[in-house]
C-alpha cells in the first residue's frame, strides 16, 4: 500500500517496550535501539510525542534504560510488575497505550505503534475509521501478528535491518545468559 508521509505530519509514537525488549531479546540476543527506531519510524515528520510504556522490576534495575529514553526524547510511563498469590506475574501496557493513543488522536495525524502484538487491531481499526488516523506499526516481522501488519497503513519491519536497530549487532545471535542472570532494558537507547 502506499501511503503520504510529509513533513507537516504531526506523529505520536507508542512503544510498547516490553514486546520489542522481549522479542529482540528471543530472536536476536540483543537489545533495541529505541532511539534510532523512534528517528526511524517518525522520518522527518512532526514529532508530537513519543511514549514507551515500561514496566518495573522488583529488583528497579531498570533506572538507566528509563534515563536513556529521557535522553532520547521519549516519555515513559511506568506501572509495577504485578505478582499474584499463586506465584504468577503479569506485565502489560495494552490498554493504557491504547486509552493514550485514543486521547491524543485528534492532535495527531499519524500514530505509530511501536509492537507486533495482534491485540492491537481493534485499536488500528478504531484510529483509521473513527479518527481518520493514519496507522503505522514498527515491530520485527518474523513474530508479528500477519492480521495486524494487512490492517496497518503502513509497517517498518526491523528484521530487515537489525544491525541498524539493535544495540552491538553483528549478524549473529548472541548465546542466551544463565537464569536468574537476564537483565531487563537497560541503557537500551542511544541518540
Amino acid at each position: 500500500m502506499s501511503i503520504i508521509k510529509h513533513p507537516e505530519q504531526r506523529v505520536g509514537v507508542f512503544i510498547d517496550a516490553q514486546n520489542l525488549y522481549h522479542t529482540a531479546k528471543n530472536l536476536y540476543g540483543r537489545r533495541v535501539n529505541f532511539g534510532e527506531l523512534v528517528k526511524e519510524a517518525v522520518g522527518g515528520r512532526k514529532l508530537v510525542r513519543a511514549l514507551a510504556y515500561v514496566i518495573t522490576s522488583e529488583s528497579g534495575d531498570e533506572k538507566a534504560f528509563f534515563e536513556a529514553l529521557t535522553v532520547a526524547g521519549i516519555e515513559t510511563k511506568t506501572k509495577d510488575l504485578q505478582i499474584f498469590s499463586s506465584g504468577a506475574k503479569k506485565a502489560d501496557w495494552d490498554v493504557g497505550l491504547a486509552v493514550d493513543a485514543i486521547k491524543m488522536a485528534p492532535k495527531l495525524d499519524t500514530v505509530i505503534i511501536v509492537s507486533g502484538d495482534g491485540d492491537f487491531i481493534p485499536l488500528v481499526e478504531y484510529l483509521q475509521i473513527n479518527e481518520g488516523c493514519q496507522v503505522e506499526v514498527v515491530a520485527f516481522g518474523k513474530s508479528s501478528s500477519m492480521n495486524l501488519k494487512e490492517q496497518t497503513d503502513d509497517f517498518l519491519d526491523l528484521s530487515e535491518d537489525p544491525k541498524r536497530f539493535l544495540i552491538g549487532y553483528s549478524g549473529q545471535k548472541r548465546a542466551p545468559r544463565g537464569r536468574g542472570r537476564g537483565r531487563s532494558p537497560s541503557a537500551e537507547v542511544k541518540k
